[in-house]
């Protein structure tokens, strides 16, 4: 009786454990596909002229911006382009 009570909780744990790692596959697709926008909208950011004098903070939050999908303007805004058109 003991034998097959432990076959059976190990039973449990396999299908729990399986249950879990099928649950995170598309977790860590779309963590992959993320991470890929986060590193190729950070490189276009470096490589701005207009952002160079961004600090290291601002360029990760506009970079995490982009990725998440706030950023509506077409053309970015920076603080030379603000008091030009004003």
């Amino acid at each position: 009786m003991g034998d097959s009570l432990q076959k059976s909780f190990l039973g449990v744990i396999v299908l729990g454990v399986s249950c879990i790692v099928v649950e995170l596959i598309p977790v860590s697709r779309q963590a992959f596909f993320w991470n890929r926008c986060l590193d190729s909208t950070r490189m276009w950011i470096d490589e701005t002229p207009d952002l160079e004098e961004w600090s290291e903070k601002a360029k990760d939050s506009l970079a995490v911006g982009v990725c998440n999908g706030a950023v509506y303007e077409p053309k970015l805004r920076t603080d030379k382009s603000r008091t030009n058109n004003n």
